[in-house]
């Protein structure tokens, strides 16, 4: 227990010299000196160059504000009108989110066996899948969509593509970490007795990590259903080009409908999600 040496060590000396205490066994050491300084400077400077690099400027956010007031005033009363026209749309971004989710998630799991490097004990095809990874979730998703609407013209399947690609990415990622993490012992004995390492993994490993991928599959879908709200800014179809069209005109009280609409889909979703994976995880 540390035991203050009385001296006149306050203030600035205090903070940045090193303060001389006495333990209880009689004998005196130095305390460490505090960093908090240090840390404030540095976050300062920080703070100073990105305000200065970004030209961030309160006057113009304080005499804009009222601009914003009005925009969500209008977009808070929506028209509800609109809304026929806004399910189309919506099945679209439901529609591709899905078969973006299912597609790419049945084709991750096999790459994450590859990448997991308690299976795959060969270096060489480990570190290839795991760069391939790496420039897969390396691309945004809003890139891949515009890539994939001029590969394959404008339209909900651009979009599909795009968070098939987005999916695969984060669900083996995700599944490779948590194969590395389960335990080998049923896996070696079942490659002991003369099972092919498929077999091996199938019947010794695929039990542990099935209601852990599950849960990574319905995650992605909750994530792609709010990326493929914002795909039809690059022609990537769905409820995002309905957006894009009334933000365009102006129009903040269809914007509302359509905010209002996609609010609720997602709170669904997420609901029956979040319901699904808590019932995995119990299972597990």
């Amino acid at each position: 227990m540390y035991k203050d040496n009385p001296g006149p060590a306050k203030g600035f000396d205090k903070v940045f010299k090193p303060e001389k205490v006495t333990l209880a066994n009689g004998h005196s050491v130095l305390r460490p000196r505090s960093r908090l300084p240090l840390i404030l400077g540095a976050v300062v400077f920080v703070l100073g160059c990105s305000v200065y690099l970004t030209g961030f400027d309160v006057a113009i956010i304080i005499k804009r504000a009222g601009q914003l007031t009005v925009i969500l005033g209008k977009i808070f009363q929506p028209d509800f009108s609109y809304f026929p026209k806004v399910l189309s749309p919506l099945f679209d971004t439901i529609k591709m989110s899905l078969l973006g989710s299912i597609i790419g998630s049945i084709t991750g799991l096999p790459v994450a066996i590859l990448s997991s490097s308690n299976i795959n004990r060969n270096r060489p095809t480990l570190l290839f899948f795991r760069l391939i990874l790496s420039l897969v979730r390396t691309i945004p998703t809003l890139v891949l969509a515009s890539i994939c609407a001029l590969m394959f013209n404008y339209g909900p399947f651009a979009g599909m593509v795009a968070i098939t690609i987005f999916t695969f990415g984060v669900v083996t990622k995700m599944l490779y970490e948590s194969i590395e993490t389960i335990d080998m012992g049923p896996f070696e004995a079942m490659e002991s007795v003369g099972a092919t390492k498929f077999e091996a993994f199938w019947t010794a490993c695929m039990p542990q990590i099935l209601p852990t991928y599950l849960s990574h599959c319905l995650y992605c879908f909750e994530m792609n259903v709010r990326a493929a709200s914002i795909l039809g800014y690059v022609g990537a179809g769905g409820v995002g080009l309905a957006i894009n069209e009334q933000v365009g005109w102006r129009d903040y009280n269809k914007l509302g409908m359509i905010l209002l609409v996609l609010f609720i889909t997602v709170v669904l979703i997420d609901s029956v999600s979040g319901y699904c994976r808590k019932k995995l995880g119990g299972s597990q």
